[in-house]
Protein backbone atom coordinates (compact mmCIF):
# COMPACT_ATOMS: atom_id res chain seq x y z
CA UNK A 1 0.00 0.00 0.00
CA UNK A 2 1.35 3.41 -0.96
CA UNK A 3 1.86 5.62 2.08
CA UNK A 4 3.12 9.11 2.85
CA UNK A 5 6.32 9.13 4.88
CA UNK A 6 8.26 11.95 6.48
CA UNK A 7 12.02 11.83 6.96
CA UNK A 8 12.99 14.37 9.60
CA UNK A 9 16.34 16.08 9.26
CA UNK A 10 18.65 18.45 11.09
CA UNK A 11 18.34 21.99 9.77
CA UNK A 12 20.58 22.41 6.73
CA UNK A 13 20.58 18.73 5.72
CA UNK A 14 17.17 18.59 4.04
CA UNK A 15 18.64 18.58 0.51
CA UNK A 16 21.03 15.76 1.40
CA UNK A 17 18.18 13.66 2.81
CA UNK A 18 16.05 14.41 -0.26
CA UNK A 19 18.80 13.07 -2.54
CA UNK A 20 19.12 9.94 -0.43
CA UNK A 21 15.37 9.30 -0.65
CA UNK A 22 15.41 9.79 -4.40
CA UNK A 23 18.38 7.43 -4.74
CA UNK A 24 16.23 4.76 -3.08
CA UNK A 25 13.71 5.30 -5.87
CA UNK A 26 10.95 7.09 -3.97
CA UNK A 27 8.99 10.14 -5.06
CA UNK A 28 9.57 13.24 -2.97
CA UNK A 29 6.38 15.25 -2.45
CA UNK A 30 7.91 18.30 -0.80
CA UNK A 31 10.91 19.50 1.17
CA UNK A 32 10.46 21.84 4.13
CA UNK A 33 12.55 23.01 7.06
CA UNK A 34 13.50 19.94 9.03
CA UNK A 35 11.64 17.36 6.98
CA UNK A 36 11.20 15.70 3.60
CA UNK A 37 7.82 14.18 2.69
CA UNK A 38 7.75 11.30 0.19
CA UNK A 39 5.70 8.35 -1.03
CA UNK A 40 6.61 4.71 -0.40
CA UNK A 41 5.02 1.38 0.51
CA UNK A 42 5.60 -0.78 3.60
CA UNK A 43 8.85 -2.10 2.12
CA UNK A 44 9.89 1.52 1.71
CA UNK A 45 9.57 2.00 5.47
CA UNK A 46 12.09 -0.80 5.94
CA UNK A 47 14.51 0.41 3.27
CA UNK A 48 14.35 3.99 4.52
CA UNK A 49 15.27 2.97 8.05
CA UNK A 50 18.06 0.68 6.89
CA UNK A 51 19.61 2.99 4.30
CA UNK A 52 19.04 6.67 5.11
CA UNK A 53 22.35 7.96 6.46
CA UNK A 54 21.47 11.58 7.19
CA UNK A 55 17.82 11.54 8.31
CA UNK A 56 16.93 11.67 12.02
CA UNK A 57 13.76 9.57 11.88
CA UNK A 58 11.23 8.09 9.47
CA UNK A 59 7.63 8.89 10.35
CA UNK A 60 4.47 7.37 8.90
CA UNK A 61 2.07 10.22 8.17
CA UNK A 62 -1.46 9.34 9.23
CA UNK A 63 -3.47 12.53 8.74
CA UNK A 64 -3.35 16.31 8.47
CA UNK A 65 -6.23 18.69 9.24
CA UNK A 66 -7.16 22.03 10.80
CA UNK A 67 -7.68 21.83 14.57
CA UNK A 68 -8.76 25.21 15.96
CA UNK A 69 -10.33 23.67 19.10
CA UNK A 70 -10.32 20.48 21.21
CA UNK A 71 -13.65 19.20 19.89
CA UNK A 72 -12.38 19.32 16.31
CA UNK A 73 -9.11 17.66 17.31
CA UNK A 74 -10.99 14.88 19.11
CA UNK A 75 -13.51 14.24 16.33
CA UNK A 76 -11.02 14.33 13.47
CA UNK A 77 -8.58 12.08 15.31
CA UNK A 78 -11.35 9.61 16.17
CA UNK A 79 -12.43 9.47 12.55
CA UNK A 80 -9.08 8.04 11.41
CA UNK A 81 -9.01 4.23 10.82
CA UNK A 82 -6.29 3.55 13.41
CA UNK A 83 -7.19 -0.14 13.39
CA UNK A 84 -5.55 -0.40 9.96
CA UNK A 85 -2.21 0.25 11.66
CA UNK A 86 -2.53 -0.51 15.37
CA UNK A 87 -3.61 -4.07 16.31
CA UNK A 88 -5.77 -5.02 19.30
CA UNK A 89 -2.78 -5.37 21.63
CA UNK A 90 -0.90 -2.36 20.21
CA UNK A 91 0.96 -0.33 22.84
CA UNK A 92 0.63 3.30 21.83
CA UNK A 93 1.79 6.54 23.39
CA UNK A 94 1.13 10.12 22.27
CA UNK A 95 3.64 12.96 22.07
CA UNK A 96 2.77 16.54 21.22
CA UNK A 97 4.39 19.73 20.00
CA UNK A 98 2.39 22.90 19.48
CA UNK A 99 3.63 26.14 17.91
CA UNK A 100 1.63 29.32 17.31
CA UNK A 101 -1.70 27.50 17.74
CA UNK A 102 -4.85 28.14 19.74
CA UNK A 103 -4.36 24.72 21.34
CA UNK A 104 -1.16 25.49 23.18
CA UNK A 105 -1.57 23.18 26.20
CA UNK A 106 0.48 20.16 25.10
CA UNK A 107 -0.55 17.73 27.89
CA UNK A 108 -4.22 18.48 27.16
CA UNK A 109 -3.67 17.85 23.45
CA UNK A 110 -1.96 14.57 24.24
CA UNK A 111 -4.85 13.42 26.41
CA UNK A 112 -7.37 14.37 23.73
CA UNK A 113 -5.61 12.41 21.00
CA UNK A 114 -4.96 9.43 23.28
CA UNK A 115 -8.64 9.25 24.26
CA UNK A 116 -9.84 9.56 20.66
CA UNK A 117 -7.56 6.75 19.45
CA UNK A 118 -8.42 4.50 22.40
CA UNK A 119 -12.16 4.91 21.89
CA UNK A 120 -11.82 4.20 18.17
CA UNK A 121 -9.85 1.00 18.83
CA UNK A 122 -12.16 -0.14 21.63
CA UNK A 123 -15.17 0.24 19.35
CA UNK A 124 -13.52 -1.58 16.46
CA UNK A 125 -12.12 -4.47 18.50
CA UNK A 126 -15.23 -4.55 20.73
CA UNK A 127 -13.32 -4.19 24.00
CA UNK A 128 -13.93 -2.11 27.09
CA UNK A 129 -10.18 -1.44 27.40
CA UNK A 130 -7.07 -2.09 25.35
CA UNK A 131 -4.35 -4.38 26.80
CA UNK A 132 -1.47 -2.47 25.16
CA UNK A 133 0.95 -5.39 25.58
CA UNK A 134 2.15 -5.70 21.98
CA UNK A 135 4.33 -3.70 19.60
CA UNK A 136 5.04 -0.04 20.34
CA UNK A 137 3.43 2.74 18.32
CA UNK A 138 4.53 6.28 19.16
CA UNK A 139 1.96 8.73 17.82
CA UNK A 140 3.18 12.30 17.36
CA UNK A 141 0.81 15.26 17.16
CA UNK A 142 2.34 18.42 15.71
CA UNK A 143 0.27 21.59 15.81
CA UNK A 144 1.56 24.49 13.75
CA UNK A 145 -0.65 27.54 13.28
CA UNK A 146 -3.73 25.43 14.11
CA UNK A 147 -2.80 22.81 11.51
CA UNK A 148 -2.55 19.33 13.03
CA UNK A 149 -0.30 16.60 11.65
CA UNK A 150 -0.51 13.08 13.09
CA UNK A 151 2.37 10.67 12.49
CA UNK A 152 3.69 7.40 13.91
CA UNK A 153 7.41 6.94 14.49
CA UNK A 154 8.71 3.92 12.55
CA UNK A 155 12.33 4.23 13.74
CA UNK A 156 12.28 4.08 17.52
CA UNK A 157 15.70 5.31 18.61
CA UNK A 158 17.03 8.12 16.38
CA UNK A 159 18.70 6.96 13.18
CA UNK A 160 22.03 8.41 14.31
CA UNK A 161 22.26 5.50 16.73
CA UNK A 162 23.90 3.03 14.35
CA UNK A 163 24.93 0.64 17.10
CA UNK A 164 28.70 0.86 16.65
CA UNK A 165 29.51 3.56 19.22
CA UNK A 166 30.84 1.42 22.07
CA UNK A 167 33.25 4.08 23.33
CA UNK A 168 32.85 7.83 23.14
CA UNK A 169 34.55 11.11 23.95
CA UNK A 170 33.15 14.43 25.14
CA UNK A 171 30.52 15.92 22.77
CA UNK A 172 30.78 13.37 19.94
CA UNK A 173 29.43 14.34 16.53
CA UNK A 174 26.17 12.72 15.47
CA UNK A 175 26.64 9.95 12.95
CA UNK A 176 23.99 11.45 10.66
CA UNK A 177 25.86 14.77 10.50
CA UNK A 178 29.19 13.05 9.89
CA UNK A 179 27.71 11.10 6.99
CA UNK A 180 26.34 14.32 5.52
CA UNK A 181 29.73 16.05 5.77
CA UNK A 182 31.31 13.23 3.79
CA UNK A 183 28.57 13.27 1.16
CA UNK A 184 28.87 17.05 0.80
CA UNK A 185 32.62 16.78 0.20
CA UNK A 186 34.52 15.79 -2.95
CA UNK A 187 35.51 12.45 -1.48
CA UNK A 188 34.74 9.22 -3.24
CA UNK A 189 36.44 5.81 -3.36
CA UNK A 190 39.76 6.18 -5.12
CA UNK A 191 40.64 9.41 -3.33
CA UNK A 192 42.39 9.72 0.00
CA UNK A 193 40.27 11.02 2.89
CA UNK A 194 41.96 12.37 6.01
CA UNK A 195 40.42 13.43 9.31
CA UNK A 196 43.31 14.80 11.41
CA UNK A 197 41.04 15.72 14.37
CA UNK A 198 39.04 12.49 14.41
CA UNK A 199 38.02 12.23 18.07
CA UNK A 200 36.10 8.96 18.47
CA UNK A 201 36.22 8.40 14.72
CA UNK A 202 32.71 9.25 13.56
CA UNK A 203 33.67 10.97 10.27
CA UNK A 204 36.12 8.29 9.03
CA UNK A 205 33.80 5.49 10.14
CA UNK A 206 30.87 6.99 8.24
CA UNK A 207 33.11 7.50 5.20
CA UNK A 208 34.21 3.87 5.33
CA UNK A 209 30.60 2.69 5.60
CA UNK A 210 29.67 4.84 2.60
CA UNK A 211 32.63 3.58 0.58
CA UNK A 212 31.93 -0.06 1.43
CA UNK A 213 28.17 0.44 0.90
CA UNK A 214 27.28 -0.73 4.41
CA UNK A 215 23.69 0.14 5.27
CA UNK A 216 23.83 2.40 8.36
CA UNK A 217 20.89 0.65 10.03
CA UNK A 218 22.10 -2.89 9.47
CA UNK A 219 23.24 -3.52 13.06
CA UNK A 220 20.31 -2.08 15.00
CA UNK A 221 16.61 -2.58 15.56
CA UNK A 222 13.59 -0.40 14.75
CA UNK A 223 10.18 0.16 16.33
CA UNK A 224 8.34 -0.93 13.18
CA UNK A 225 10.06 -4.35 13.06
CA UNK A 226 7.21 -5.64 15.25
CA UNK A 227 4.40 -4.04 13.26
CA UNK A 228 1.87 -6.37 11.68
CA UNK A 229 1.34 -4.10 8.65
CA UNK A 230 4.92 -4.71 7.52
CA UNK A 231 5.63 -8.31 8.41
CA UNK A 232 8.76 -10.12 9.53
CA UNK A 233 9.50 -11.50 6.06
CA UNK A 234 10.03 -8.05 4.53
CA UNK A 235 12.54 -7.12 7.23
CA UNK A 236 14.44 -10.38 6.69
CA UNK A 237 14.50 -9.93 2.92
CA UNK A 238 15.71 -6.34 3.10
CA UNK A 239 18.42 -7.17 5.63
CA UNK A 240 19.66 -10.03 3.44
CA UNK A 241 19.81 -7.70 0.45
CA UNK A 242 21.64 -5.08 2.51
CA UNK A 243 24.25 -7.63 3.58
CA UNK A 244 24.66 -8.78 -0.03
CA UNK A 245 25.16 -5.17 -1.16
CA UNK A 246 28.28 -4.65 0.99
CA UNK A 247 31.36 -4.10 -1.17
CA UNK A 248 33.74 -6.57 0.45
CA UNK A 249 36.52 -5.74 -2.01
CA UNK A 250 36.17 -1.94 -1.84
CA UNK A 251 39.53 -0.23 -2.25
CA UNK A 252 39.44 2.68 0.18
CA UNK A 253 42.06 5.07 1.54
CA UNK A 254 40.93 6.63 4.80
CA UNK A 255 43.30 8.04 7.40
CA UNK A 256 42.34 9.32 10.85
CA UNK A 257 44.46 10.80 13.59
CA UNK A 258 44.28 12.70 16.86
CA UNK A 259 46.71 13.85 19.52
CA UNK A 260 44.59 12.33 22.31
CA UNK A 261 45.41 8.62 22.87
CA UNK A 262 42.02 8.06 24.53
CA UNK A 263 40.23 9.40 21.47
CA UNK A 264 42.27 7.12 19.21
CA UNK A 265 41.42 4.09 21.33
CA UNK A 266 37.73 5.03 21.17
CA UNK A 267 37.97 5.44 17.40
CA UNK A 268 39.66 2.07 17.07
CA UNK A 269 37.01 0.27 19.12
CA UNK A 270 34.15 1.98 17.29
CA UNK A 271 35.64 1.21 13.88
CA UNK A 272 36.00 -2.46 14.78
CA UNK A 273 32.38 -2.57 15.99
CA UNK A 274 31.24 -0.94 12.72
CA UNK A 275 33.10 -3.57 10.71
CA UNK A 276 35.51 -1.08 9.13
CA UNK A 277 38.49 -1.47 11.44
CA UNK A 278 40.60 -2.91 8.61
CA UNK A 279 39.80 0.04 6.33
CA UNK A 280 40.75 3.05 8.45
CA UNK A 281 44.40 3.82 9.20
CA UNK A 282 44.53 5.30 12.71
CA UNK A 283 47.53 7.14 14.14
CA UNK A 284 48.25 9.26 17.18
CA UNK A 285 49.95 12.33 15.73
CA UNK A 286 49.55 16.10 15.75
CA UNK A 287 48.23 17.85 12.67
CA UNK A 288 51.50 19.78 12.31
CA UNK A 289 53.44 16.51 12.13
CA UNK A 290 50.82 14.85 9.95
CA UNK A 291 51.16 17.61 7.33
CA UNK A 292 54.81 16.63 6.97
CA UNK A 293 53.91 13.04 6.09
CA UNK A 294 53.28 11.66 2.63
CA UNK A 295 49.52 11.54 3.07
CA UNK A 296 49.16 15.26 2.45
CA UNK A 297 51.22 15.03 -0.74
CA UNK A 298 48.71 12.89 -2.63
CA UNK A 299 46.91 14.42 -5.54
CA UNK A 300 43.22 14.95 -4.88
CA UNK A 301 43.48 14.49 -1.10
CA UNK A 302 40.26 15.39 0.73
CA UNK A 303 40.27 16.53 4.36
CA UNK A 304 36.94 16.30 6.17
CA UNK A 305 37.14 17.33 9.79
CA UNK A 306 35.58 18.93 12.85
CA UNK A 307 38.47 20.94 14.32
CA UNK A 308 38.24 22.13 17.94
CA UNK A 309 36.99 25.61 18.67
CA UNK A 310 36.79 27.59 21.92
CA UNK A 311 37.41 30.92 23.63
CA UNK A 312 39.95 30.09 26.31
CA UNK A 313 43.56 31.20 25.77
CA UNK A 314 44.97 27.68 25.57
CA UNK A 315 42.27 26.65 23.12
CA UNK A 316 42.90 29.69 20.93
CA UNK A 317 46.58 28.82 20.72
CA UNK A 318 45.80 25.24 19.75
CA UNK A 319 43.29 26.34 17.12
CA UNK A 320 45.73 28.85 15.65
CA UNK A 321 48.26 26.03 15.26
CA UNK A 322 45.68 23.84 13.52
CA UNK A 323 44.77 26.60 11.07
CA UNK A 324 48.45 27.29 10.36
CA UNK A 325 48.92 23.62 9.49
CA UNK A 326 45.88 23.62 7.21
CA UNK A 327 47.14 26.74 5.48
CA UNK A 328 50.56 25.19 4.92
CA UNK A 329 49.02 21.99 3.60
CA UNK A 330 46.91 23.86 1.02
CA UNK A 331 49.83 26.05 -0.03
CA UNK A 332 52.20 23.16 -0.72
CA UNK A 333 49.47 20.97 -2.22
CA UNK A 334 47.00 23.10 -4.22
CA UNK A 335 45.11 19.91 -5.09
CA UNK A 336 44.08 19.36 -1.48
CA UNK A 337 40.41 20.08 -0.65
CA UNK A 338 39.51 21.02 2.92
CA UNK A 339 36.02 20.61 4.37
CA UNK A 340 35.73 21.80 7.97
CA UNK A 341 32.71 22.33 10.21
CA UNK A 342 33.22 24.90 12.94
CA UNK A 343 31.51 27.68 14.88
CA UNK A 344 34.70 29.77 14.59
CA UNK A 345 34.07 32.71 12.27
CA UNK A 346 37.78 33.42 11.89
CA UNK A 347 38.75 30.34 9.91
CA UNK A 348 38.79 32.05 6.51
CA UNK A 349 41.04 34.86 7.71
CA UNK A 350 43.33 32.34 9.38
CA UNK A 351 43.60 30.28 6.19
CA UNK A 352 44.17 33.36 4.04
CA UNK A 353 41.31 32.71 1.62
CA UNK A 354 37.56 32.75 1.31
CA UNK A 355 35.72 29.46 1.33
CA UNK A 356 34.39 28.34 -2.03
CA UNK A 357 31.13 27.37 -0.39
CA UNK A 358 29.56 27.72 3.06
CA UNK A 359 26.62 25.83 4.50
CA UNK A 360 24.96 26.63 7.83
CA UNK A 361 24.48 23.53 9.95
CA UNK A 362 23.92 22.56 13.57
CA UNK A 363 26.48 20.42 15.38
CA UNK A 364 24.29 19.38 18.28
CA UNK A 365 22.86 22.62 19.64
CA UNK A 366 25.73 24.69 18.29
CA UNK A 367 25.15 26.72 15.15
CA UNK A 368 28.11 26.07 12.89
CA UNK A 369 29.24 26.56 9.31
CA UNK A 370 30.58 23.92 6.94
CA UNK A 371 33.43 25.67 5.15
CA UNK A 372 34.43 24.16 1.80
CA UNK A 373 37.84 25.06 0.40
CA UNK A 374 38.12 23.44 -3.02
CA UNK A 375 41.46 22.18 -4.23
CA UNK A 376 42.71 22.42 -7.78
CA UNK A 377 42.94 19.42 -10.02
CA UNK A 378 46.57 18.62 -10.58
CA UNK A 379 48.35 17.16 -13.56
CA UNK A 380 50.60 14.12 -13.60
CA UNK A 381 53.54 15.82 -11.89
CA UNK A 382 53.61 15.31 -8.13
CA UNK A 383 53.64 18.01 -5.51
CA UNK A 384 56.84 18.66 -3.56
CA UNK A 385 55.97 19.37 0.09
CA UNK A 386 59.02 21.63 0.28
CA UNK A 387 57.28 23.87 -2.22
CA UNK A 388 59.71 23.47 -5.12
CA UNK A 389 57.79 20.94 -7.20
CA UNK A 390 56.06 22.10 -10.39
CA UNK A 391 52.28 22.08 -10.64
CA UNK A 392 50.60 21.44 -13.97
CA UNK A 393 47.09 21.80 -15.36
CA UNK A 394 45.45 23.63 -12.47
CA UNK A 395 41.69 23.35 -12.79
CA UNK A 396 38.95 23.85 -10.29
CA UNK A 397 37.80 20.50 -8.90
CA UNK A 398 34.10 20.28 -8.46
Amino acid sequence: MRRELIATATFGLEAVVRREIQSLGYEVVRTEDGKVTYLADERGIVRSNLWLRCADRVLLKVAEFDAPDFETLFQRTGGIPWEEIIPADGRFTVLCTTVKSALHNEPACQRTVKKAIALRLQEFYVRESMPETGAAYTVKLTLLRDRATLTIDTSGAGLHKRGYRVTSVAAPMKETLAAALVQLSFWKPGRLLIDPCCGSGTIPIEAAMIGANIAPGLSRGFASEEWEIIGEDIWKEERREAFAAIRQDASLEICASDVDPRALEAARENAEEAGVGDIIRLKQISLADRVKTGDFRQEGTVVVTNPPYGERIGEKKTIAGIYASFRLAMEVNPGLSLFAITADKGIEEALGRKADRRRKLFNGNIEATYYQFHGQRLGRKSVDMAGSGPVADRRQDG
